[in-house]
């Protein structure tokens, strides 16, 4: 099977679309020259137009990283001191990404408590509720589309909480934002970090952080390392500049994915694509047996889900059958590696790549 045949469905990067592929040719360009800030800033004005929510009063700051540096930028927002007004931040896990964030916040060395639950279960709102209830919070942090086991956190519920007690939320929006609702006056929200090479359908190499622009303006930054300010990104970037050097094709290949998103119809499009292609999935593997790692079915993203590797059927098996026939999906993480695998549906993918990855799970399963 040729690379270029080959459908990926795991969890970014996505298949490109030929037109998104294109924009990589573009011409070589410098990144201090009056082109590449005309470029920054028409891509600025792109991702701010994704969500109509977020057109008032947030700004997106573009960096060359991955989304796990997008979300460590985002903790800029957290004041280096080991408190605010002796006030910590709150991490809500239940998965890798959330057990990632209290890591950082750990590294650089700012005062913060978890509200953790059991990779299988939901948040634990009720023990969020009773912790911001003492009052000992100034941030919420939660991951909005917990791929490891493919869980859409309830944020609803969650901004309710920020809400109540004023409290603003900082969110991993990495594997949801262009896929999944986000409510930013809802859930007060404050930032939300996320990448290029996901639901956009671009190329990995640039993230972005979506913040309120009346706290860039009323703080100081709290970032710990010089290379993941959010406060020095963006000041820079008002002229269309970066402090450093950018990834100047990947950009092209973010304004042309933009571009096909809005062509589209948008990201509630978007959404209605992803959740067709995970319902003829889920029901077509259903049918073979094979049973959603999650009991409740309905608590997963459309981008993504698990299932339960069936007897006598190992990863390995499948994953090799699968590429070889022109299909990449996800093997579990930690604990769950042996039992189960996951299936995105971002990217250049249809139903008839599905029928087809149907028929080849069923071939090997025989």
């Amino acid at each position: 099977m040729s690379a270029q045949n080959v459908k990926l469905l795991n969890p970014g990067p996505v298949t490109l679309t030929e037109r998104v592929r294109k924009a990589l040719l573009e011409p070589d360009m410098c990144h201090r020259e009056a082109e590449f800030a005309a470029l920054s800033k028409s891509i600025l004005s792109k991702i701010s137009a994704v969500y109509t929510e977020s057109t008032e009063g947030y700004v997106p700051v573009l960096l060359t990283s991955s989304g796990t540096g997008a979300v460590e930028t985002m903790l800029s927002l957290v004041p280096r001191a080991s408190a605010e007004n002796g006030k910590k931040t709150l991490v809500v896990a239940n998965g890798v990404y959330g057990d990632r964030a209290a890591a950082m916040l750990t590294a650089q060395g700012k005062s913060h408590d978890v509200v953790a639950a059991p990779w299988t279960s939901p948040m634990d709102l009720a023990a969020v509720e009773k912790a911001l209830a003492t009052g000992l919070y100034a941030h919420v942090f939660a991951v909005h589309h917990e791929t490891t086991t493919g869980r859409l956190n309830d944020i609803d519920a969650l901004g309710v909480l920020c809400k109540k007690f004023d409290v603003p939320l900082l969110l991993d929006a990495v594997s949801s934002f262009a896929g999944e609702k986000i409510r930013f006056a809802e859930w007060n929200l404050l930032a939300c970090a996320a990448t290029a090479n996901k639901c956009l359908h671009g190329v990995p190499g640039i993230a972005f952080v979506l913040v309120k622009q009346e706290a860039l303006d009323s703080r100081e930054s709290g970032a710990t390392s010089v290379y993941l300010d959010l406060f020095r990104y963006r000041k820079e970037q008002k002229n269309g500049f970066s402090p450093f050097t950018q990834s100047v094709h990947v950009l092209f290949a973010l304004r042309e994915a933009l571009d096909e998103l809005a062509d589209a119809g948008g990201w509630e499009r978007r959404h209605q694509h992803y959740a067709a292609l995970t319902k003829q999935v889920r029901e077509g593997l259903y049918a073979l047996g094979i049973r959603s790692f999650l009991e409740d079915t309905g608590s997963y993203g459309s981008t993504l889900s698990s299932y339960r590797l069936p007897a006598g059927l190992t990863y390995d098996k499948l994953h090799d059958h699968l590429k070889n026939k022109g299909f990449v999906v996800y093997a579990g993480q930690g604990p769950f590696s042996g039992e189960m695998f996951r299936i995105a549906v971002m990217g250049d993918v249809d139903a008839s790549d599905m029928t087809r990855l149907l028929a080849e799970i069923r071939a090997v399963m025989a």
